[in-house]
């Protein structure tokens, strides 16, 4: 007996900045229900917290460093920024 397929929702508009974090005011639940890929200067990356395509950065943990919340430590790098659907 076959399983019944569920019909995949559409993939929303990736937003100009976004957020993994859901605090964030720039978090979209809607986009993570899909894989999302950022390349960053011509590479994969997959350590991306937020990123903005307009201004050209991405927020990435800085090591093993965390703040008083227990959240890490984010470092801005500017450079070339795609978001695309995987």
């Amino acid at each position: 007996m076959n399983a019944p397929t569920s019909t995949p929702s559409p993939q929303p508009a990736l937003p100009d900045r976004l957020s993994i974090d859901p605090r964030s005011p720039h978090h979209v639940a809607a986009v993570f229900e899909h894989d999302v890929g950022i390349t960053f200067n011509g590479k994969e990356r997959f350590d991306v917290d937020e990123y903005c395509i307009s201004e050209g950065w991405i927020k990435v943990p800085a090591g093993k460093a965390v703040d008083r919340r227990g959240n890490p430590m984010l470092i801005k790098l500017k450079g070339a920024v795609t978001a695309f659907y995987k």
